[in-house]
């Protein structure tokens, strides 16, 4: 991998990162039409962690407020707003602890070819169109009144949860399997927009964190190269400072059918090409 490629996929990933389209299927995508050659999977895999903290790190700057409102909140040791959220974020965890555990080398052999991307852009299109039109919370908005505790409760963040530990195969977009997932359940987009990106922080620098105590990132640093990697990072984290503040009030704002439209075309061009050529 050269510095440059790093480069254009530390943009790709932060740009892509906190729009409903799949992160990790872009980087393939674009691993692939770049020609990126790299020893093995596993390679590959830890880049996409450290590009993933890169923005973890981005979305921690954005929502810095929140979080220190939240450890505040915390740290006075009595149940309030702030631990009643923490609480949620961490129940919403627990699935993803579970594949993080047990399925981690079946994941990491999914990372292999296109094949794979296109059907799960797909069906992350269908379930941002369908969470689009049949969103409980329009469906009841009038019934639920305000609704639970900062707006979502346990068993809405469990399957969020769920949501998240799915999409965990490349393709299938995070924010967009939790956010769809909340909506679907009755979550006002406005508060999973939120909650979407903060439940990641965690699962993602835990496994980076896993990464370079397992001696992963050295093996990494020597395949892939320092510099590659350290300008992989800078270039996500720099893109997605600009898209995390740009893309969340979009979020929260457009159709999400515009999003599965894009992930249907991308996915029916990789089928075709995967099938057809």
């Amino acid at each position: 991998m050269s510095w440059l490629e790093a480069v254009l996929l530390g943009l790709l990933q932060g740009l892509t990162e906190f729009l409903p389209v799949s992160s990790s299927g872009h980087l393939l995508i674009g691993k692939e039409l770049l020609g990126v050659e790299l020893p093995d999977d596993e390679a590959f895999l830890s880049f996409e962690v450290i590009v993933h903290a890169a923005t973890v790190l981005a979305t921690i700057v954005v929502f810095r407020k929140q979080i220190w409102q939240l450890l505040c909140g915390l740290f006075k040791f009595k149940y309030n707003d702030q631990t009643d959220y923490v609480l949620k974020i961490a129940v919403s965890m627990l699935p993803v602890l579970v594949v993080g555990l047990f399925f981690k080398d079946k994941v990491t052999a999914l990372f292999d070819g296109l094949t794979v991307v296109g059907w799960t852009l797909l069906v992350t299109a269908v379930l941002l169109f369908c969470s689009d039109t049949f969103s409980l919370d329009k469906l009841l908005s009038r019934k639920v009144g305000d609704g639970p505790r900062g707006g979502i409760s346990y068993w809405q963040a469990f399957v969020v949860g769920l949501g998240q530990a799915v999409a965990v195969l490349p393709g299938l977009s995070r924010s967009g399997t939790t956010i769809s997932t909340g909506l679907l359940c009755g979550v006002k987009r406005s508060v999973m927009a939120q909650f979407s990106f903060l439940m990641v922080l965690v699962p993602i620098l835990g496994e980076a964190f896993l990464d370079i105590i397992g001696g992963g990132l050295s093996e990494s640093a020597a395949a892939i190269g320092a510099l590659p990697l350290a300008l992989g990072f800078v270039s996500a984290f720099l893109s997605g400072l600009f898209a995390c503040r740009v893309m969340i009030a979009l979020v929260k704002k457009a159709s999400l059918k515009w999003f599965a439209l894009y992930c249907a075309i991308v996915a029916a061009a990789i089928l075709i090409h995967t099938y057809c050529f």
